[in-house]
């Protein structure tokens, strides 16, 4: 592989509840909204859990992920191709963090962060239009 060892660890505060940060990270179909503009390969299943593999584009380059630890507050995802190293999620009210690890040409802690950012706005969107629906049911 080439590119240089990085590591980024970050922790951020979200105003949201502990399964809404988790279901955010654990079904693709939330992970594709937040983690534009990632493509994700077609097939992948309603939740993860231990032992999916998949593969996601950030432009030209594809990163191959395997699920190896689903737990109830933590993620860990082991990559491979465009970066080669792993990326472990810790969660819960109000909080989550990420820590990234691996080999790439790419600025992972840049990316991380931007991707936190991208999750933290998504839950905040999410909870508002929630609380606005709820607002506006008679």
């Amino acid at each position: 592989m080439l590119g240089t060892f990085q590591k980024s660890y970050i922790r951020v505060e979200i105003e949201a509840a502990e399964t809404a940060i988790r279901d955010s990270l654990l079904r693709p179909s939330q992970l594709k909204i937040w983690l534009w503009p990632q493509s994700f390969s077609p097939g992948l299943p309603e939740q993860l859990s231990e032992g999916v593999k998949f593969e996601s584009w950030f432009g030209l380059i594809e990163i191959q992920y395997y699920v190896d630890v689903v737990g109830v507050n933590c993620l860990r995802v082991i990559l491979s191709q465009g970066i080669d190293g792993f990326n472990e999620w810790y969660w819960g009210d109000g909080w989550v963090q990420s820590r990234l690890e691996g080999i790439s040409m790419l600025p992972l802690n840049l990316g991380q962060t931007f991707s936190l950012l991208r999750l933290r706005d998504f839950l905040i969107t999410k909870k508002s239009s929630r609380s606005t629906t709820s607002k506006i049911s008679i």
